[in-house]
């Protein structure tokens, strides 16, 4: 694509800093490491930070510390990233999804409470596309019901909840830097925690189930390789010292987008400033009218991308993935706001380099194409 859906954004700082770490004889297990889990647990405010190969991997270590045996249930959301129920399934967890809501399109908080059971061990809600879910609603129910909450931050470093950022409010959250996430380290993930239990068995985890000071060849338990590698970790650093301005660039495009956009009849823009919430703008995600059916809007995509504009639907449902289908038994018509969602979303090319040219043309080709792709 001439103007692709994603870049990541480096500067020569990252590019030093990787290249000092080739010049070391360090590439995994060394000082970066600690620097960089260091550096983003004081960013966000938690007690313990833990990377991990990706957010995936983050996620399930996550699933599996808060305690999720065969069996157990954990209600979540069908408009996701399909990793948020793979890491329940990695568990023989079984996923409970609720709907979401028609606005934020983040799990209905509304409908959590209808769907726990004796089975229920946790709740994991995703910030979708980096807006914050309704935690206020979510930290009530799961105090009450006895539940942990997981929150998949992965599209959502830099968002945050009241003054308090996403990711931190849980038993232990999960942020993701994959090339197109606001930070990245090309693959890579990180769980932050303020339960110091919680640490420690997912350090062992990634690491082969070795606990600290027990020997190299000594494992405690069941793990994997899921470590971060030095070079990976001098890269986030590197990019974590850049995230004020990473963000607000991608904050800067959002708005241009809007502005652009707004007012017009067949497209539903994300919400700016949601009340209470800032918002960490991981894609630009736009929804058509009532009326499009998923023909037309992939029609609309072919025509963009003939154009050489990336553009894709962004998400499917969750629940009628082929592998949740036979997993789980959901038919379409179950979670009618995120199906609806998913026929209709349109994620436009986003990153916080896109000029104000390629904004243009951007904006341009989607509005002269609308009529075209209907």
């Amino acid at each position: 694509m001439r103007i692709p859906l994603s870049a990541p954004d480096i500067t020569e700082a990252e590019i030093e800093a990787v290249t000092a770490v080739l010049r070391t004889p360090s590439l995994s297990l060394g000082s970066r490491l600690p620097e960089f889990e260091e550096a983003l647990a004081a960013r966000v405010g938690a007690r313990h930070a833990v990377a991990v190969s990706s957010g995936t991997a983050g996620l399930h270590l996550g699933v599996r510390a808060c305690g999720v045996a065969p069996g157990d249930e954990v209600v979540t959301t069908p408009f996701s990233f399909v990793a948020s129920t793979n890491a329940i399934l990695y568990e023989r967890g079984v996923p409970v999804f609720v709907d979401v809501e028609r606005d934020s399109l983040n799990i209905d908080p509304g409908r959590v409470e209808a769907a726990i059971t004796p089975r229920t061990r946790a709740i994991l809600p995703v910030h979708v596309f980096g807006r914050p879910a309704a935690m206020e609603a979510i930290l009530d129910i799961a105090r009450r019901r006895g539940l942990a909450v997981i929150e998949d931050a992965c599209e959502a470093l830099g968002a945050e909840v009241g003054g308090r950022a996403v990711g931190t409010l849980g038993r232990c959250g999960v942020f993701g830097f994959y090339p197109n996430k606001q930070i990245t380290t090309g693959e890579g993930g990180m769980i932050v925690t303020d339960d110091g239990d919680v640490a420690a068995l997912c350090r062992s985890l990634r690491n082969h189930g070795r606990d600290d000071g027990t020997g190299p060849m000594v494992h405690a338990r069941l793990g994997y390789n899921y470590r971060l590698s030095e070079i990976a970790c001098a890269l986030g650093a590197a990019q974590l010292r850049r995230l004020d301005l990473l963000l607000e660039n991608r904050a800067s495009v959002a708005r241009r987008y809007h502005d652009r956009l707004a007012g017009h009849a067949d497209l539903i823009l994300p919400e700016m400033n949601p009340a209470g919430a800032r918002v960490s703008w991981f894609v630009y995600v736009v929804r058509l009218g009532e009326t499009w059916t998923p023909k037309n809007r992939d029609k609309l995509v072919a025509e963009m991308e003939s154009r050489g504009i990336g553009c894709r639907p962004y998400f499917p449902a969750l629940h009628l993935q082929p592998h949740l289908l036979a997993a789980l038994g959901h038919a379409p018509g179950d979670f009618p706001v995120a199906e609806g969602a998913a026929k209709r979303t349109l994620a436009l090319p986003f990153h916080g380099r896109l000029r104000d040219s390629e904004i243009d043309e951007i904006c341009g080709t989607l509005l002269d194409r609308l009529s075209v792709a209907r």
